[in-house]
């Protein structure tokens, strides 16, 4: 029988693999670094995601252990909000999912590649919402918040990585699979209905 901490590390790896290939801000910014600068800018654009991820991660990390320390009633508090951020914005992926995705063109000079996808993540207020609300469901009872918490984020980060790596390679070939419709629809779906899951298990978790 695996342990609390395994389930919890296996269940946020599953999550967050499928909330990684759902294209969105940052897959767009890769895909357009590898198109026009080719590889070496495309994987710099990916570290510069990656690196914005573990920056909100430690703002995630910092914030929950304040909010435990200061008050249960504020992580509770926390938890509400965040379920229901989850709920709202998985019901907007089910009933208007996007029929395809177009990562839009910029003045960005391929040359700075990473600064634009590290700026692009970390400007994105969303992310850390999203952190703040995602987070504190996969850290089990008994365990050390902050460095728990880092963790997850550095998972999320070198899966976030691994993908970009797989996309950047595949660059020419992937243009026609997201223009699909349906591809794009079936996985804002299915992500949709993730988070109104997670939203609704931090809803009944007991002392929520």
């Amino acid at each position: 029988m695996l342990s609390p901490i395994a389930v919890s590390l296996l269940s946020f790896a599953a999550a967050a693999g499928l909330l990684t290939i759902t294209p969105g801000a940052d897959t767009a910014i890769v895909l357009r670094s590898a198109a026009t600068g080719g590889p070496r800018n495309g994987l710099f654009a990916a570290l510069g995601v990656c690196s914005g991820l573990m920056i909100w991660g430690i703002g995630a990390a910092v914030g929950i252990t304040a909010l435990i320390a200061a008050s249960e009633a504020a992580f509770t508090a926390l938890k509400w909000l965040g379920a229901a951020y989850l709920v709202f914005l998985g019901s907007t992926l089910l009933l208007r999912p996007r029929t395809r995705f177009e990562p839009r063109a910029n003045d960005q000079d391929v040359d700075a590649s990473f600064m634009a996808a590290f700026g692009t993540n970390v400007l994105n207020p969303k992310v850390g919402v999203f952190y703040l609300s995602l987070l504190p469901q996969f850290v089990p009872p008994g365990v050390e918040v902050m460095p728990f918490t880092l963790l997850l984020a550095g998972i999320h980060a070198a899966l976030s990585l691994v993908w970009f790596g797989i996309l950047i390679s595949l660059t020419a070939r992937l243009s026609p699979v997201l223009a699909t419709p349906g591809f794009i629809t079936t996985l804002d779906r299915l992500t949709g209905g993730l988070f109104i899951a997670f939203g609704a298990r931090l809803v009944l978790e007991r002392g929520a």
